[in-house]
C-alpha cells in the first residue's frame, strides 16, 4: 500500500514539473522537401492552446510537364524535449490536382496524412527550424505512379 501512495504522489509531482509548451500562437514561412515533385510549400502554423496546434500547407509545382498544387491540414500535438526543443506528432489530410501537360491527364485526389517530427525554436529571434516526416495516402486513380508518398521536408518559420 506504502509503494502505490509513493507511486501515485511521485506521479502528481513529474506532472506538476513538466515544463510548460513554448509555441507560438502564429507561426509563418516554408516547408522544403520531396514528395512526388511537391518541393515547396507555404507553411502556417495556428497555436489552439499550449500543446496543440493546427498547420496548413500549400504546396505547389510548375515546370515544362507538370502543373500540380496540394493543400494539407494537419491538427498537432507538441510537447516540449528540453529548452526550446519540441516534438510534435499529427494527423490530418487535404485535397491536390496533378496536370501532366504532354499527356491528357488531369487528376484530382484526396489523402489523408499523419506527421512526425521535431523542432527547435530560438529565443533570441522568433525563428522556428523544424524537420518532419510526412506519410501521405492518396485516394485517386495512380496519382504519379503511387497511392503512397513519404514526404520528408525541413521547415523555416516566422514566430508572431
Amino acid at each position: 500500500m506504502k509503494k502505490i501512495i509513493l507511486s501515485a504522489f511521485m506521479l502528481m509531482g513529474l506532472a506538476f514539473s513538466t515544463q510548460a509548451q513554448e509555441i507560438s500562437k502564429n507561426a509563418l514561412g516554408l516547408r522544403l522537401g520531396d514528395n512526388d515533385g511537391f518541393g515547396g510549400e507555404i507553411s502556417y502554423q495556428r497555436g489552439l492552446s499550449d500543446n496543440n496546434r493546427l498547420e496548413l500547407d500549400l504546396g505547389w509545382r510548375n515546370n515544362n510537364n507538370v502543373d500540380a498544387f496540394k493543400l494539407t491540414g494537419i491538427y498537432q500535438w507538441v510537447w516540449n524535449i528540453d529548452g526550446g526543443f519540441n516534438w510534435y506528432a499529427g494527423v490530418g489530410g487535404g485535397v491536390g490536382n496533378w496536370n501532366a501537360k504532354n499527356a491528357d491527364y488531369n487528376k484530382t485526389f484526396v489523402f489523408v496524412a499523419g506527421d512526425l517530427g521535431i523542432e527547435y525554436g530560438f529565443d533570441e529571434v522568433p525563428i522556428q527550424l523544424s524537420l518532419d516526416i510526412r506519410p501521405e495516402l492518396y485516394f485517386s486513380d495512380n496519382v504519379s505512379g503511387d497511392n503512397f508518398g513519404p514526404d520528408i521536408a525541413l521547415g523555416i518559420r516566422y514566430q508572431f
